[in-house]
């Protein structure tokens, strides 16, 4: 079957309109009119505008979510999200052959992840490598806790896993490893990862961040979650916010032993973070295959644009096993040329810490990847022209 992702379940009607209808509520006097009056809110990017700066995947969510958004709403929303949230537990844990006690479940993986990092530093610091998506681990520095200690990344900046391995004393409480990472967008090769993994997991815990697993092919030949079937000192966190296109939905979990998990959710509020309309997405979301399958094909034809461009220009680029390409300047400027990109209503990333020359694009609705092709030659003068002044 032709998967279509054309058909959208409230076309030619409101989200509230749909919901009302489908339930068989009676609307009472005043609401009706009241929807239509109400203040337009733009919940995506405005027209002309193309985001490619939050490897988010704008096909989402898909026609199923939409369905299941809809009846969340009308049946569900004014109820708390416990029994959805043990129900999507429920499914994730038996795909993995897991207990639900090995899931937690919380509103974007980002969430879990600062849980995780506050529950470690309160035994130690944590280690990872000097260029990863770092922005949980860094939730306890704002609360006074240490600083993330870092490993430099290899030449062509993979992930050093032998330095970190090297790096781990009594004084790490977490090892964190983002495969593939962010924002370079490399993967590591599995057998090295996992043979990290189960070494590091003897001195100290093990956090691998899965975000982006889904995109690729042979996604489960890289996870590194059968390790904790087998008793090792892992846990791993995996969102809905990517291949799902659900960031805006915020549905995350982690998955570890019945300890770790414990242990964490002493820092979150557990179900009480979710809500039912991300939860019947995600549940709706999960087994899409024809989805998951069409949002990947839409990620390579739009990283073969920016790919193309990248060249046309001169420039070079990582490989990339994500939704988003990691583009070397090289004597340019990854802020300015941010810049340059907005003056186009393009928006994307600038520098990440010292890495002045990279510049990191993600991929997109295609009009929005071939404005940022388009934009690439008038951007890199602008560029130059501001790093002159």
């Amino acid at each position: 079957m032709t998967y279509n992702p054309s058909r959208r379940l409230f076309l030619g009607g409101s989200i509230a309109a749909s919901a009302a209808g489908a339930s068989g509520l009676i609307v009472p006097a005043g609401m009706a009119s009241a929807a239509t009056t109400a203040p337009k809110v733009n919940y995506g990017p405005a027209a002309g505008i193309a985001k490619l700066n939050a490897n988010e995947n704008p096909y989402g969510p898909s026609p199923e979510a939409l369905k299941a958004i809809s009846q969340a709403s009308s049946q569900g929303g004014a109820y708390y999200a416990y029994n959805a949230a043990m129900y999507l537990r429920d499914m994730i844990a038996e795909n993995y052959s897991l207990k639900p006690s090995n899931i937690s479940i919380t509103a974007g993986s980002s969430l879990i992840l600062a849980f995780a990092a506050l529950a470690a530093t309160t035994k130690g610091v944590i280690l990872g490598p000097d260029l990863f998506w770092d922005t949980t681990s860094k939730a306890p520095i704002s609360q006074g806790g240490p600083e993330i200690r870092r490993v430099p990344n290899t030449a062509d900046l993979e992930i050093d896993l032998d330095a970190l391995y090297d790096a781990i004393d009594d004084d790490v409480a977490m090892v964190h490893v983002c495969n593939p990472n962010n924002p370079t967008g490399r993967i590591l090769d599995p057998m090295k990862l996992k043979e990290f993994c189960i070494k590091a997991s003897k001195k100290t815990l093990v956090l691998v961040d899965e975000a982006y697993n889904e995109l690729i092919e042979d996604g489960p030949k890289h996870s590194m979650i059968p390790l904790i079937n087998q008793g090792h000192n892992i846990i791993v966190a995996r969102t809905f916010s990517k291949i799902y296109g659900l960031a805006g939905m915020r549905v995350g979990y982690m998955l570890g032993s019945e300890e770790n998990i414990e242990f964490i959710n002493k820092y979150g509020l557990g179900s009480y973070s979710i809500n039912q309309a991300g939860l019947a997405a995600a549940i709706a979301s999960y087994h899409d295959e024809g989805f998951k399958t069409f949002s990947r094909e839409k990620v390579m034809e739009a990283k073969g644009i920016i790919l193309s461009a990248v060249k046309a220009n001169g420039l070079t680029a990582l490989p990339s096993s994500t939704n988003f390409v990691f583009v070397n300047l090289g004597d340019g400027d990854a802020n300015s040329f941010r810049q340059a990109m907005e003056k186009q209503n393009v928006l994307i990333r600038g520098q990440y810490r010292t890495y002045q020359p990279w510049s990191r694009v993600s991929t997109g609705i295609i009009k929005d990847v071939q404005m940022y092709a388009d934009a690439m030659p008038k951007a890199l003068d602008e560029m130059y022209k501001m790093m002159k002044s």
